[in-house]
């Protein structure tokens, strides 16, 4: 699910005057688009598809109200048979496309759009927008599960996220990514998503005693007692914590985990745990939190630091040290011919396509062959498959839980060289001969 509705005015003018212009020359044969990655960012080695089940929603539910018509027509730039196709607009093409959660590589579409070209060129600002945000979130929140090596991630990130629509995406593109929950309450609601929440500082400054402060906050949320610990001194409060601790257990009440949010998290979580393991409270855990991306978890469990968990916020839901990808989605076939961008550096593989992947015997992934649709590779799994017909779902919605196990598995079967943090492992995507016959054939006329 996305957002209450989303204009369709969300997109951008071209699309408006492109559209326009294919109406005027009547052109409204099928046309083929496909939205690939065209590089990996820097110290990337695989992506993580997301965003389609948001895709599929928008294809179902877009329509122009009569009062964005209206306004459309108030612009002057749009004609009487513009405005007639807007407002009876629907999506009836097709979709095919990778499952949610499966790695991929540069050059391989993740997902086809086959619709009349007015219907498949209007929507494609709106599939970028989704496809775009959610893989780039999933694709940092996949290397900070590999980095956690088991340990619970929650995502922390809607505060500073760049808006309401990016922090809830990005709530459920970091649980598909194999996070264990949200501080994102709407996310919860929305998705499913494992609800996680402690205390802020305020709430201990508000109080005129720190010991105090958790106290009252245990008995606020005695099934949950996870007490901020470093408002003043970390160590001194954990001595307050082990002291609070057993009268607690008293009342049926037992505290959870301390939260770490500032310094150096590694060696403060080392005192803390040595003052709980003093006083016989090896049962409390350590959660921390604090500006933290994959680099600083690795780091942490390389450490050996007693941290049992790790909220992650800002740094993944803007992906820092990558924040965008060198999407497209571009045209590739119109009226049953194969069509090629060839600008320098953006140059595109014609046609429609299919990735197979082959793994070797240990069922990790091996190499991938990016073909012409219907060039079957024996022994290679097709990535891509059917997902929408006459502007519906063949299936129902994928539940999430599901596509979390299924980028689960996939990260399972990445070779050691794709799991590093540091560098770009090299994968092999061999593109088929039947696709660069293809390609010549366009180049040279021919099809």
């Amino acid at each position: 699910m996305i957002p209450p509705r989303c204009s369709a005015l969300l997109t951008d003018l071209y699309q408006f005057t492109m559209l326009q212009g294919y109406l005027e020359q009547d052109m409204e044969a099928v046309a083929a688009y496909e939205f690939f990655v065209r590089r990996l960012p820097r110290d990337r080695s695989y992506l993580v598809a997301a965003g389609l089940e948001s895709v599929l929603q928008y294809l179902e539910t877009v329509r122009f109200t009569a009062e964005e018509v209206d306004w459309l027509a108030g612009t002057g730039r749009f004609n009487r048979r513009f405005l007639d196709y807007v407002a009876g607009f629907r999506f009836a093409g097709e979709v095919a496309a990778m499952p949610e959660g499966t790695v991929f590589f540069p050059d391989e579409p993740i997902l086809r759009v086959v619709a009349p070209i007015p219907q498949a060129q209007l929507v494609e600002t709106r599939i970028i927008n989704l496809l775009h945000y959610q893989t780039l979130v999933a694709s940092k929140a996949a290397r900070t599960v590999l980095a956690a090596e088991g340990r619970l991630l929650v995502d922390f990130g809607l505060r500073r996220a760049h808006g309401a629509e990016a922090g809830l995406l990005a709530a459920r593109a970091s649980y598909l990514a194999g996070f264990g929950g949200s501080s994102n309450v709407l996310a919860e609601h929305e998705y499913g998503i494992p609800g996680y929440g402690t205390m802020a500082h305020s709430f201990v400054q508000a109080h005129e005693d720190e010991a105090l402060a958790f106290e009252h906050f245990a008995h606020a949320q005695p099934d949950n007692v996870v007490l901020l610990i470093d408002t003043y001194d970390t160590e001194a409060a954990a001595e307050k914590v082990a002291a609070l601790a057993p009268r607690l257990m008293a009342q049926g009440i037992r505290v959870k985990a301390v939260r770490l949010d500032s310094g150096d998290l590694g060696e403060h979580a080392r005192r803390v745990r040595r003052i709980f393991d003093a006083a016989g409270l090896e049962g409390i855990g350590i959660f921390a939190s604090g500006n933290l991306d994959e680099y600083q978890v690795a780091e942490l469990v390389a450490q050996k630091a007693p941290i049992g968990g790790f909220g992650v916020g800002t740094r993944m839901l803007t992906s820092s040290d990558a924040p965008y990808l060198d999407c497209a989605y571009k045209l590739m076939e119109y009226a049953g011919r194969a069509r090629r961008k060839r600008s320098e550096g953006k140059a595109t593989w014609p046609g429609r396509k299919q990735v197979y992947r082959f793994h070797d015997g240990a069922g990790r992934l091996l190499r991938d062959v990016l073909t012409v649709e219907g060039d079957v590779k024996e022994g290679g799994q097709p990535l891509l498959s059917p997902v929408m017909r006459a502007g519906r779902r063949l299936q129902a919605p994928l539940p999430l839980d599901e596509a979390r196990r299924h980028c689960a598995a996939e990260l399972a079967r990445l070779p050691p060289s794709l799991r590093a943090l540091e560098g770009n492992g090299t994968y092999e995507v061999e593109v088929a001969p039947a696709l660069h016959e293809l390609a010549l054939a366009v180049d040279e006329g021919r099809v």
